[in-house]
């Protein structure tokens, strides 16, 4: 991040911020709740001729009722890799063959394991604000990197406005953190 703008010094701050946002909030979305959702085994890894692909890449996964999702494979020879994969993914779920589809019942959970996923959502929630922390420590040596450079000629009330819309940024994604960790853990507490 030497010699840049402050507006360039900026900008990386804010995506290295964006980037571990958006792998919680993907991470939020395949953690398993009491109802289904696709988003739960989409990632899935399934041997497929070779190669391993995620599952949302080899069939239409619905939902058909709360607990319950449906996967329609598009090549049917591929149900019993598919079935194979969700059963060896470590989520608890035991895939039901009927006719050329996969019916996949999500177990309620129990109060232990409730509070078990809680914690692993707020665990989640303290690495994403540690990887936050570590953009803004960046963004402030850049800052500071810059403040020292004689050719760059930037002003140090400026210096320090960057390192306020930095401090911003942090507050701001950090907020986000929280709001999202706390919609998810009142998903799974819900019954």
């Amino acid at each position: 991040m030497s010699s840049l703008s402050p507006d360039a010094i900026l900008k990386q701050t804010q995506e290295a911020m964006v980037k571990p946002l958006e792998y919680l909030k993907k991470e939020m979305r395949g953690m398993r709740t009491g109802r289904a959702s696709p988003a739960i085994i989409e990632f899935v890894k399934v041997d497929y001729y070779g190669q391993s692909q995620d599952l949302k890449n080899l069939a239409v996964i619905s939902v058909t009722e709360a607990t319950q999702l449906l996967v329609k494979p598009f090549d049917a020879a591929s149900l019993q890799e598919i079935k194979r994969a969700i059963e060896s993914a470590g989520l608890g779920l035991n895939p039901m063959p009927e006719g050329k589809q996969l019916r996949v019942n999500l177990p309620s959970l129990t109060g232990d394991r409730r509070k078990q996923l809680v914690g692993h959502c707020k665990k989640m929630g303290e690495e994403t604000k540690v990887a936050l922390r570590n953009g803004r420590r960046d963004g402030n040596k850049a800052a500071d990197t810059l403040k020292n450079d004689p050719k760059a000629h930037v002003p140090e009330d400026e210096i320090e406005q960057l390192k306020t819309e930095i401090n911003d940024l942090l507050k701001k994604y950090e907020k986000e953190t929280d709001d999202l960790i706390a919609a998810k853990s009142k998903e799974i507490e819900t019954i």
